[in-house]
Order: C-alpha cells, then sequence, then structure tokens
C-alpha cells in the first residue's frame, strides 16, 4: 500500500503549484504587452520573485512558457463556454447563450486576445496542435449538438453547420473587441460605454440567430 503523502511534501505541492500559476500569470501579462519576442524571462522572473532557473525547471524555456500560456489562454475561452448545461435548454436559447458568452469572455480577457493576435503574426508556430484539436472539438461538440436539437425541432437551416457557425462567432467577437482603439478613433465610439457593449452584443447575437434559425 502506498503511504500517504507527508503534509511537508502536500505543501511543497502546493507551493508549486501556486508558484506555475504566478508565472503564468505574469508571463501571460508580458506576452500581452510586448509578444513573445519583446519579453524578457528576467522581467517575468523579478515581478514573480523567482529567478531564470526557476522558469526554465517548469517549463523548459522562454518558448515552453509562451507555449503553457498560448495553451492556458485557449482552455480559458473554451472553459467559460463548456461550463453551462446546454441540454437543459431549449436549442434557440441554448444558442443565444453560448454567443453572448463567447462575446463576454472576449471582453473580459483582452490580455488573451492580444497574445492570439501576436501568435497569428507567427504563423500560428507555437500552438500545441494536439492540445488545441482536443479544446476546439469541445466547443464544436456543444455547437453541433445544439444545432442538431434546433434542426430536429424545425427551429434552424439544415445548412447551418458546427464550423462556419464557430468561425463566425468567433470573427464578430474577437474583431469588436481587437480592433477597439482603432474602430474607437475612427468612428467616435466609446468602448467604455456600457450602452454601447450591450447595443453590439445584442446585435452580435441577431446577426448569428438569424443565420441559424429557419
Amino acid at each position: 500500500m502506498t503511504p500517504a503523502p507527508s503534509d511537508g511534501k502536500k505543501r511543497k505541492q502546493r507551493d508549486a503549484e501556486a508558484t506555475r500559476e504566478a508565472i503564468l500569470q505574469v508571463a501571460t501579462e508580458e506576452y500581452a504587452r510586448v509578444g513573445l519576442h519583446g519579453a524578457r524571462v528576467e522581467e517575468i522572473a523579478s515581478r514573480t520573485a523567482t529567478s531564470k532557473h526557476m522558469i526554465y525547471y517548469y517549463f523548459g524555456s522562454k518558448e515552453g512558457l509562451y507555449r503553457a500560456v498560448l495553451e492556458k489562454a485557449y482552455a480559458d475561452f473554451r472553459s467559460a463556454e463548456t461550463a453551462v448545461d446546454y441540454d437543459a435548454m431549449d436549442p434557440v436559447a441554448a444558442l443565444e447563450q453560448l454567443i453572448g458568452i463567447s462575446f463576454d469572455t472576449h471582453r473580459a480577457n483582452p490580455h488573451i486576445i492580444r497574445i492570439i493576435m501576436s501568435e497569428n503574426l507567427d504563423q500560428g508556430s507555437h500552438l500545441a496542435a494536439d492540445d488545441q484539436t482536443v479544446q476546439r472539438a469541445k466547443v464544436l461538440d456543444i455547437t453541433r449538438s445544439i444545432l442538431n436539437r434546433g434542426k430536429q425541432a424545425g427551429v434552424f437551416a439544415d445548412d447551418a453547420t458546427p464550423l462556419h457557425l464557430h468561425m463566425s462567432l468567433s470573427a464578430l467577437c474577437f474583431h469588436f473587441h481587437s480592433n477597439r482603439y482603432t474602430f474607437g478613433t475612427i468612428f467616435a465610439v466609446d468602448y467604455e460605454n456600457p450602452a454601447f457593449v450591450e447595443e453590439r452584443r445584442a446585435e452580435v447575437i441577431r446577426t448569428l440567430m438569424k443565420r441559424c434559425l429557419k
């Protein structure tokens, strides 16, 4: 019988997990601010009261840390979308909920948007394909389930597909938040105005629902 870990070992494990999480949090802020190539491991170590050696121990390299940040960023997006029991709702309400959550998640995580923009400039070269396939499959499975239930109920169009719906959803939500500074300046729009944000949120929901409904 394997002996239970001692209190000391449990404490060390908790400390290690807390340290790793703190490094990820600060690294996310740094990579969002200056990108992979502008970020300095020394700065991340200083802000977390750790060391380059400790960061390399946990993540292997600067690029390894960046990949961990990317994976967490996408996981955070997906966790918000997958935490809801959509099966308990009728398909129309479920789809509206999914769209609204995606919009809200983009708004709540501007640092993640900047990191994803930076990664696209690097042609997605740091994404772990296998991990992202799993993450992508979860949200597509949810979308497919909602659409299938709606089609069976006769409320959704037969040609509405989970992939195209997800791509359109991502495009509308991502563009609104990633282009806030240029659009805000050009069109004199206050992106901090809650009424305007809610208006845009409702417009995104209407646009995508109109595409899916018969």
